[in-house]
């Protein structure tokens, strides 16, 4: 195959900072378009060869993610108080490879629903927050969340939940084969009355467009797929931008600002390359998909005299507004082995909990899945009983590793302006850009939800006939792999960022869509979503584009 190559001096349409799952996509449908398009991703590009099944490099020294030696962070609660560096875990975790965060996700595959589009309207204004309707419905999005289903990949039994938003076509694979955990989950909640259902998957239950069958080798939290079963953007929209011969993928080039010019018009983007040597790549067009931390780090280290608040931050809210999606633990030793260290992570979901009740005396609302969680390695360090970490106890709770399940409670976060992505005033990366701070703390709505959801997983499991349960303590965030809601979409430049086709209010031709354009959370599972809205804008963007309104 022969890919695009273009040289810096040469003006392309767009240029698209981040390969991930927004960034690959719309280089995608641009490139198919017919569009020049140049992809600059901050990370390598790895084969599926390079790929390993290793706990210790890939969890512990970052063998596919941001690398706390080279990008640090700092981490505080308190946006008064001075933000401390996290040391050897970042605060925000995401790869840094070509493909993003789409080479190591779950892969966990639900639509958001009708309601989590317009949850203002019907619940009223919260206290104290940001929370307000999306500037789309559901009903705009749906074509895009099927264009994500077939064209990405994903394996589901439509009609299964009698919670599901409509759709317009069923999955194209079916749902991959029920593990253990998914068959406790869905006898416990059947005894209880709840809807246990199929849980969709963005890997492949079957041979699909040229890309093999899950082979359940247990490796996918954290984790790239060398079968390729998994549907990263490294393994489909990226090859299928580059058979255009429009698009160039450029892995090693670390973008580090966006240029203006005297019009308030990009002019293209700065970036270092593998040898820190600056360069300057021209276009018509910027599109900034490097996701919610590193997005709103590029447009507050992108000020100018023209924007001396940061690019495109009229509004004071690039950056404001994080949302980390709030999930609760709860562990589950049975009699039998379980093995739930193969195959995927989760086979089975419940929705009967997604909706707000306010009945409950709190917003928020979540699914849950049965999984093992992380592999041995985390999974020991997560099993000592309290105080417990050697010794005749501790081997003993390792023993129960054959027979443990988890059970997760995906829910809401509320946006809050304090909740922030901003440029640390004193830590630097290895390349002397300030580094990102990050300032959070739970609503205490978002731990309320926590705690309800924790309580069905109880019950469930109980109802499973678990001979024993653990809760894991629900407290205050520190550390976050979803990165939403930092450079919002709205239809007042007063209040967000960008406008509902992901245009910059502030700067015409400039463009943001990842996790960052989110109103509110949903309940977990984000990355379907931010597919689909990256469909949605490619289709708008390149109308803009060839009606000259860009």
């Amino acid at each position: 195959m022969t890919t695009a190559r273009f040289r810096d001096a040469t003006e392309v349409d767009f240029v698209i900072v981040g390969s991930g799952a927004a960034g690959g996509v719309i280089a995608r449908e641009l490139s198919v378009a017919g569009f020049a398009t140049i992809v600059l991703e901050q990370g390598p590009r790895l084969t599926p060869g390079d790929f390993e099944h290793d706990e210790f490099k890939y969890w512990y020294r970052s063998g596919i993610t941001n690398d706390p030696a080279k990008s640090p962070q700092t981490f505080r609660s308190d946006p008064n108080a001075t933000a401390m560096p996290t040391g050897v875990r970042p605060a925000l975790w995401y790869a840094r490879t070509v493909g993003g965060s789409s080479t190591h996700f779950t892969a966990n595959y639900w639509r958001f629903h009708e309601i989590d589009f317009i949850e203002r309207s019907r619940l009223g204004a919260i206290e104290g927050t940001g929370f307000a309707d999306w500037p789309i419905t559901y009903a705009e999005l749906e074509p895009y969340y099927t264009k994500v289903e077939w064209d990405i990949g994903v394996s589901g039994l439509a009609g299964a939940s009698p919670f599901d938003p409509p759709r317009t076509r069923p999955y194209p694979m079916p749902p991959l084969p029920v593990k253990s955990s998914g068959v406790l989950l869905e006898r416990g909640a059947r005894k209880l009355g709840l809807h246990p259902f199929p849980a969709p998957m963005a890997i492949n239950s079957q041979p699909y467009r040229g890309r093999a069958a899950c082979v359940h080798c247990g490796f996918c939290h954290g984790f790239a797929c060398e079968a390729q079963a998994k549907s990263s953007t490294l393994f489909n929209m990226i090859p299928e931008a580059e058979a255009t011969g429009r698009c160039e993928v450029r892995a090693n080039s670390y973008v580090i600002r966006v240029d203006t010019n005297a019009k308030r018009r990009a002019t293209g983007v700065a970036y270092l390359d593998a040898d820190g040597h600056e360069h300057f790549q021209r276009a018509k067009a910027v599109i900034v998909s490097a996701n919610g931390a590193e997005t709103p780090r590029l447009l507050l280290a992108s000020a100018s005299s023209r924007f001396p608040d940061g690019l495109a931050n009229s509004s004071g809210l690039v950056g404001k507004y994080l949302m980390y999606n709030y999930s609760a633990r709860v562990s589950a030793v049975f009699a039998h082995e379980l093995n739930e260290f193969k195959s995927v992570q989760v086979t089975r979901v419940v929705h009967d909990f997604y909706d707000s009740d306010p009945k409950r005396g709190f917003y928020g609302g979540g699914g849950l899945d049965a999984r093992i969680g992380p592999q041995p390695t985390m999974w020991a360090q997560r099993a000592g009983t309290p105080g417990v970490t050697w010794g005749a106890k501790f081997k003993d709770r390792l023993r129960e590793f054959p027979r443990s399940m988890v059970v997760l409670g995906h829910g809401t976060s509320l946006p809050l302006a304090t909740n922030s992505v901003s440029l640390d005033p004193d830590l630097k990366d290895v390349w002397g850009r300030p580094a990102i701070r990050v300032t959070y703390k739970d609503h205490p709505d978002d731990l309320a939800n926590a705690r309800f959801m924790q309580d069905r997983s109880v019950e469930i499991m109980d109802a499973a006939g678990a001979e024993r349960i653990d809760r894991s303590p629900v407290r205050e965030s520190d550390f976050s792999m979803h990165l939403l809601g930092t450079c919002r979409m709205g239809n007042d430049a007063r209040s967000s960022v960008v406008d509902r086709y992901h245009r910059a209010h502030d700067v015409r031709n400039l463009f943001v869509c990842d996790g960052s354009s989110l109103v509110t959370s949903g309940r977990g599972q984000p990355t379907m979503t931010i597919q689909a809205l990256a469909f949605r804008a490619a289709d708008h963007i390149g109308r803009f584009a060839r009606a000259g309104d860009i």
